[in-house]
């Protein structure tokens, strides 16, 4: 009982540690529930029509993509900057297909498979002549030879690896092409929908050809807002509000974006830098002038241009060194020659020019044996027998080969990193061999029996040795820059203290308004994806850590001046009130000019009002006219000039863009044109399609777009 009332006693207490406790509980719960929502949000790359998109997902799709450019291109990597095109075209087509589809969906739009099929039996759709099922004496795409590759394709499963890869990528490039064709068909389907409820009739055809074929000439009277002060409007809080209401459409966010200052300084070499890589250059001239076979000395040197010790195109060397070759004479090393462009110093030794085909067709058979003698001897049995007029495709099946034929081009090799030995004999073979000479070429692993059957675009071709090295920064000058970098940082942790020292400091303050997250880099500055992520997670009026970033040599502060929400901008904006205020400025001068010319009825009487008088002719309701006066087209002066007759005087003033305008009429006639009925129907119709070509923007707009690429990309 003790026990009970000791606990009674302290009742208000345990009951305030047990609701604490119990706070404490849900508190958790409430948190990890919050954390478990922000970690799925950290793996959604965005959103569409409320459907979230995880950035496994996206990334599965630009992969697809960029193999797919790869495959077509003949590439085996894709530049930075190549990338992010890839990702903006995949998050674009990505969103556009789902609102197609949503959009499809909702009317019972679709493509059948039977649809497919009679395209793939065309055969003339563009993007499936971009395969390589396309028949080459029709031109058009051939279902027969992709029906024929699907099943080598299902053969080839489980043989060799090598052949499996290749029919692998033949096939996802397939299923690439067929997903997009599907999805481009749709597009057009709900496009040509679309079109059908645009009419024209032959009464807008009729009216439309009268607009572009009568002319008016007419005698001018410009007053020109310029020619009032701007001191002498007054403008009230009352009438910039007013304004605002009438042009608030104008203002409308349809994203987020942050205004910014930022300073972002970039590292060069210093002179002393320059002295030392120039010493260092000095020396690679004369041990490359020097040398026999260049490959040592430029690997030495780490040049940026390999040296492959072939004949190579012009297109094979950066554009500054191709430049520079046929000014040169065989043996010649040049001086060191700095290229400002690219930052770099150059030093190149021209071994030899010839002229060589671009292009060479051959055939060829592998040759091997379990020893090198037995390698020879039936390399040089199959050599003979050629040479005595055996069959080259029979020869080539005897040994479980098909010896058909294949076409090279200089592009193919000459952008290598590297060659080996074999190789090398191997293309320049190729290159030198006569049309229907037969070769046994030795090489490491067996002989190959060569054959070129045609050589094609004989161009100059040219062995050449090339030391191109950038001219970077030390560490002691990167380390000296970083320094005064983060010193300038760290006493600049306030806008305000970011202005003053940075003139202080001798960096450059910049301004950039309406950042975006869907942009790849930070005011335009590579490397900055996490300056990206800190702009957008942060608050207004602060300062960002520093950044290292471009190519390791830029350090980047920035300052967050403004968070430009989603809708409407206020009016407390300086950029919207500004320009509210030019607006507001305008009709005052606008009313004020009418004012002073209010009764004029004649050009005589507007000139001496103090208008400035001109002749216009040509003056269509089509098109806006162009007024010298005030240097500004002014669509609202054709419209009115359309609607008076001729020998009439204007009979209200016009406000226009740039001006007040009072006119007569002194002529008006047709264009000798003749009407077509038919062809002006069309015209409008397609200018009634134009005007809803951005339907997609429209459905963009209700679509709740989120689009958080730049936490991942």
């Amino acid at each position: 009982m003790a026990a009970l009332g000791k606990i009674r006693s302290k009742g208000v207490l345990l009951i305030s540690i047990i609701g604490f406790a119990l706070f404490a509980f849900i508190a958790e719960e409430l948190f990890r529930s919050c954390e478990s929502h922000r970690n799925e949000s950290r793996q959604q790359v965005g959103e569409v029509l409320g459907e979230k998109v995880s950035v496994q997902d996206f990334q599965k799709l630009v992969d697809e993509y960029t193999a797919v450019i790869k495959m077509t291109q003949g590439r085996d990597n894709l530049t930075d900057e190549e990338l992010n095109q890839v990702k903006d075209v995949v998050w674009n087509t990505y969103i556009q297909n789902q609102l197609i589809s949503h959009e499809a969906e909702k009317i019972g739009l679709t493509v059948t498979d039977q649809e497919m099929q009679n395209i793939l039996n065309q055969g003339t759709n563009p993007m499936l002549l971009n395969t390589p099922f396309v028949n080459q004496q029709t031109g058009r795409f051939d279902a027969n030879v992709l029906k024929k590759f699907m099943a080598e394709y299902k053969q080839a499963q489980g043989t060799n690896p090598q052949l499996v890869e290749q029919y692998q990528s033949i096939y996802n490039y397939w299923t690439f092409i067929e997903k997009s064709l599907r999805t481009q068909i749709l597009a057009q389907k709900y496009q040509a929908l679309l079109a059908g409820c645009m009419l024209s009739n032959p009464v807008s055809a009729k009216m439309a050809f009268k607009d572009e074929n009568e002319e008016s000439s007419i005698q001018l009277a410009s007053l020109p807002y310029s020619s009032i002060n701007d001191n002498k409007v007054q403008v009230s809080d009352a009438d910039l509000k007013a304004k605002y209401e009438e042009l608030k459409p104008t203002f409308k966010l349809y994203d987020e974006a942050r205004d910014i200052k930022y300073v972002d300084f970039q590292v060069v070499a210093s002179a002393a830098d320059r002295a030392a890589l120039n010493k260092t250059f000095a020396g690679y001239a004369q041990t490359l002038a020097a040398a026999a076979d260049p490959a040592d000395v430029v690997k030495k040197s780490g040049s940026s241009v390999n040296y492959l010790g072939i004949a190579q195109t012009k297109a094979a060397f950066p554009s500054d060194i191709a430049a520079k070759l046929d000014s040169m004479s065989v043996g010649q090393t040049t001086a060191v020659v700095e290229n400002k462009r690219d930052n770099t110093l150059n030093i190149i030794k021209l071994l030899s020019k010839t002229q060589l085909p671009d292009s060479v067709e051959f055939r060829a058979i592998q040759v091997g044996g379990t020893t090198p003698e037995e390698t020879a001897q039936r390399a040089d049995s199959i050599y003979k027998a050629l040479q005595a007029g055996a069959d080259f495709e029979a020869m080539a099946k005897k040994y479980g080969q098909n010896g058909s034929k294949s076409w090279i081009t200089s592009q193919q090799y000459q952008n290598a990193p590297s060659l080996d030995s074999d190789t090398k004999a191997y293309i320049e073979s190729l290159n030198t061999m006569g049309v229907n000479e037969t070769k046994n070429l030795k090489m490491t692993q067996g002989n190959i029996i060569l054959q070129v059957l045609n050589r094609k675009a004989m161009t100059t071709k040219y062995v050449a040795a090339v030391i191109k090295k950038t001219i970077d920064f030390s560490k002691d000058t990167y380390s000296q820059a970083y320094n005064k970098f983060s010193q300038f940082v760290s006493e600049s942790q306030t806008v305000e203290a970011l202005e003053k020292n940075a003139a202080k400091y001798g960096f450059k303050l910049q301004e950039r308004q309406g950042v975006q997250n869907s942009e790849h880099y930070v005011a335009g500055v590579r490397g900055t994806r996490e300056a990206m992520k800190w702009l957008f997670d942060a608050k207004e009026n602060t300062i960002s850590p520093l950044y290292e970033c471009g190519d390791n040599d830029h350090l980047f502060v920035m300052a967050l001046n403004k968070i430009n929400k989603k809708g409407y901008m206020s009016l407390d904006d300086e950029k919207v009130k500004e320009y509210v205020k030019q607006q507001v400025i305008r009709d005052k001068k606008a009313e004020m000019l009418m004012a002073q010319v209010k009764g004029v009825n004649s050009i005589s009487a507007a000139k001496a009002k103090g208008a400035q008088i001109s002749t216009v002719n040509q003056i269509t309701f089509a098109a806006p006219v162009f007024v010298q006066a005030t240097m500004m087209r002014e669509p609202a002066l054709s419209g009115a000039v359309a609607a008076t007759a001729k020998g009439k005087f204007s009979a209200h003033a016009v406000k226009g863009n740039a001006g007040v305008y009072l006119f007569q009429v002194v002529d008006k006639k047709a264009r000798p044109a003749k009407f077509n009925e038919k062809e002006y129907e069309q015209r409008q119709r397609q200018k009634s399609l134009q005007s809803v070509g951005n339907f997609m923007r429209d459905l963009y707009l209700k679509a709740n777009v989120t689009d958080n690429r730049y936490l991942f990309f």
